[in-house]
């Protein structure tokens, strides 16, 4: 895999004003997948009298929305086995692999993933069933450890923040230990009342563990999918009622163990749920920053209704899979309109899908989970769809501010055909002009039922001034300067 670095043009914005010069673009058809095309000598200009397009994508740059976290994935005991034998069979191939995905720098063709979601104790992707205290009755945490996690997986780790020192890490549990539980199982059940102030400490010990390896905690949930009981890999349920209880005491650990930093997420499953998330935030909302989603279950709206309920609080999204042997166009079309563009238009800060990587079998996983769907390999249609949300997103600065969604809309007579999602990025110094930057799906690929894919001449209204662009059917991700 080529891993190359570009010299971006419009580094010099400043000199040239407003004029795009950067484009990443995937096509339906393939020819392109996450490829960059500098316009230089001939950039597309921000100028008056430019007559509108058939789709005309109109933006206000001064009405700001939520500031993007990142977009990523999960780091499964099953992604870091595959990863690191990869590591040890073809090394080149390895670090070129985490550089495409992770590397945020400014001029890189890399995906610039900044967030990883990573399991307490095993989920459903791993060789065998166990958490960080698998010792019956240990109310004391006194056998707490983390010797049950694959050793591969703290090497894929430290080799991913190696590259990208800033990443977010997003912790949580499949199950509490199969002691806490009813079942007396990691697979299926549920956590027992009296152990609620143990199940904190638990988690509290799990951030300092990962803590003591190196890496800070960006944000906790307290059970993946807590009203999913299977008594064929680690899951287990929780109420909302109790959710909010052992939330309000791991909140207090946190805030004493000099963790008050660290998010805590009051939910994490499926959109076709809010009442969950919403009973947990009107219980113990001072304890908790919001709500994470999955997508196997209702629409991706759901989240603006949980906003629109709790406005202050934070919403993120963070798993969704792709399929075995489906069509190609037609999952990055599902992708592009409830993910990368659908999700931040409902609030989500982050966007992350499901296992970072596995085998073309969907391999390895407990061997009772038939029902998973996976990415097959690497890069996939999940990989290109958020590589081409992410780099819209990413600081133009080191250390500089994350991008922030805008208002944007579409009219005209084929404004059906383009689905729009746009960011400012501003800049450390606040003389230097912010990067502005829109994603755009165009599936405009029939004519009355037949397949017949066409490009949508389009025009881009922004403070005053407008530029034309012919986008393709795929998506296309564009980025200029404006002054601020």
């Amino acid at each position: 895999m080529r891993y190359t670095f570009i010299f971006l043009a419009s580094t010099f914005s400043c000199a040239y004003g407003q004029q795009i010069y950067d484009v990443f673009t995937t096509t339906w058809d393939r020819a392109s997948l996450f490829t960059y095309k500098n316009l230089s000598p001939s950039p597309i200009n921000f100028q008056s009298g430019v007559a509108a397009g058939d789709a005309v994508i109109n933006l206000t740059p001064d009405t700001v929305y939520q500031t993007m976290d990142g977009f990523g994935a999960t780091l499964t005991d099953s992604s870091a086995q595959l990863m690191y034998n990869m590591k040890t069979a073809a090394s080149q191939n390895y670090w070129d692999l985490l550089g495409y995905l992770f590397d945020i720098g400014d001029g890189k063709q890399s995906a610039g993933f900044s967030s990883l979601r990573i399991p307490i104790g095993a989920s459903d992707f791993s060789p065998s069933a166990y958490s960080w205290d698998d010792t019956s009755g240990d109310t004391s945490l006194s056998q707490f450890n983390t010797n049950s996690v694959p050793s591969y997986v703290w090497t894929v780790l430290a080799d991913i923040k190696g590259i990208q020192p800033s990443i977010k890490l997003y912790v949580l549990p499949w199950s509490p230990p199969g002691w806490m539980k009813d079942s007396g199982t990691m697979k299926g059940g549920s956590l027992q009342s009296q152990y609620f102030t143990t199940y904190a400490n638990y988690l509290l010990k799990a951030v300092q563990a990962f803590g003591s390896k190196g890496y800070s905690v960006y944000a906790l949930s307290l059970q993946n999918e807590p009203l999913n009981s299977n008594p064929t890999y680690p899951s287990a349920t929780l109420t909302s009622a109790n959710a909010a209880t052992i939330g309000q005491t791991l909140r207090g650990l946190l805030n004493s163990n000099g963790l008050s930093s660290v998010k805590l997420i009051g939910y994490e499953h499926n959109w076709d749920n809010t009442a969950y998330p919403m009973d947990v935030m009107g219980k113990a909302g001072s304890s908790f920053a919001g709500a994470s989603f999955h997508c196997y279950a209702g629409s991706v709206g759901a989240q603006t209704t949980f906003h629109n309920a709790f406005p202050n609080a934070e919403v993120h999204f963070t798993e969704c899979s792709g399929t075995i042997g489906s069509d190609w166009w037609s999952d990055i079309k599902w992708d592009m309109d409830n993910l990368v563009v659908g999700a931040p238009q409902n609030w989500a800060r982050t966007v992350m899908t499901w296992a970072l990587a596995l085998d073309g079998s969907g391999n390895p996983k407990l061997p009772v989970d038939q029902d998973a769907v996976v990415w097959s390999q690497l890069p996939t249609t999940l990989v290109y769809a958020l590589a081409q949300g992410s780099r819209a997103i990413l600081p133009k600065d080191a250390g500089g501010p994350w991008g922030q969604r805008i208002a944007s809309s579409v009219s005209g007579n084929l404004s059906w055909a383009l689905r729009v999602n746009a960011f400012v990025t501003k800049r450390t110094a606040s003389s230097d002009w912010p990067r502005y930057s829109i994603v755009v799906l165009n599936w405009n690929d029939n004519t009355n039922g037949s397949w017949n894919p066409q490009p949508v001449k389009a025009t881009i209204n922004f403070k005053g001034v407008t530029a034309a662009y012919t986008f393709p059917v795929g998506v296309t991700t564009l980025w200029w300067y404006g002054a601020p």
